[in-house]
């Protein structure tokens, strides 16, 4: 549908809503968390810490809450690569110690505010990284146990998502949704779609508020028309019909974007017929002597573009 990292954008939206985020703690935290966490003082904080080069891998929320009847916070940090990185626990360090800045320098603070970390992985490959910053650090096993005080060391909360049986995935109706979604998306493409809806359905007629589980079931029928590239055309119309049938309330839903995924469909196609037309008036006017900077002018290409275009036609 022409969103740019559909990932961050189905988490953020479903995330981002308070109600959403007490559900996530209250049925994933340990209990020895929750036990000094005031559920009712959660705040969505408008603060992300991705650097630009890592925002198509990564995706974060920070929400403020009382934990242990002082200020704290818990850092979201939701990765959606196919596999895991081995260096997450120092990524997470960097952020934490970001947030610390952000904070101490825009609130004034005399100290440090709790931030606990936890990471949400929904990739390919089993999660084999360390939840422990020790393990980057090289020797840290061997040092003797009062030397080790004087290094930093820290652990996050991993929820790897794919391994997550139907069983285990708790909540109400849109956490239950986003999570069987991600889920399925990397590891049954083209037939998890199918399932992904099967369940959405079944999970969104929990819902009381009908226009909630329609905005809702809208957000997730556009993650997935974004990420599943198996779909094909046949695909969107059979899920539009099935859509009809067992959830009237989403067929206009589904109906839209069917439309919009055609016209895109359709614009995608020209975009590559005109650009692999440029191509070959470029080559024809190489061949004829033509100086690359009218050539570029006349086609709309990079000058780089064709130079690059004639230095493979001379070889």
């Amino acid at each position: 549908m022409g969103i740019q990292n559909p990932h961050d954008k189905f988490f953020k939206e479903v995330f981002g809503k308070v109600e959403v985020a007490r559900d996530f703690f209250t049925n994933y935290l340990p209990q020895s968390i929750l036990n000094i966490i005031d559920l009712k003082t959660i705040e969505l904080q408008k603060d992300s810490f991705i650097n630009k080069d890592l925002e198509e891998s990564f995706s974060d929320l920070l929400f403020k809450v009382n934990i242990n009847n002082t200020l704290g916070y818990i850092y979201f940090l939701f990765e959606h690569k196919s596999y895991p990185s081995k260096d997450i626990a120092f990524q997470l360090l960097k952020y934490m110690i970001e947030i610390w800045e952000t904070k101490v320098r825009k609130e004034q603070l005399n100290k440090l505010p709790i931030v606990i970390p936890l990471v949400i992985y929904h990739g390919k490959e089993r999660w084999k990284a360390s939840t422990a910053l020790k393990e980057m650090i090289t020797g840290y096993d061997m040092l003797p146990e009062d030397v080790k005080a004087y290094i930093p060391n820290y652990e996050y909360l991993l929820y790897d998502i794919s391994r997550f049986t139907d069983e285990e995935i708790k909540g109400k109706a849109q956490l239950k949704i986003f999570f069987t979604t991600v889920r399925d998306i990397f590891t049954k493409s083209g037939k998890g779609a199918w399932d992904s809806i099967d369940r959405a359905i079944a999970y969104l007629k929990e819902l009381e508020d009908k226009q909630t589980a329609t905005e809702y079931f809208e957000t997730l029928m556009r993650y997935i028309f974004s990420v599943d590239k198996s779909l094909t055309s046949s695909d969107v119309n059979k899920i539009v019909k099935k859509i009809e049938t067992t959830y009237p309330e989403g067929s206009e839903v589904v109906m839209t974007l069917a439309e919009k995924l055609r016209e895109e469909g359709l614009k995608e196609g020209l975009e590559k017929g005109l650009e692999k037309g440029k191509l070959e008036v470029a080559r024809n006017a190489i061949k004829e002597g033509m100086e690359l900077d009218l050539i570029a002018k006349l086609t709309g290409l990079p000058k780089k573009e064709i130079e690059k275009i004639a230095a493979e036609m001379d070889n």
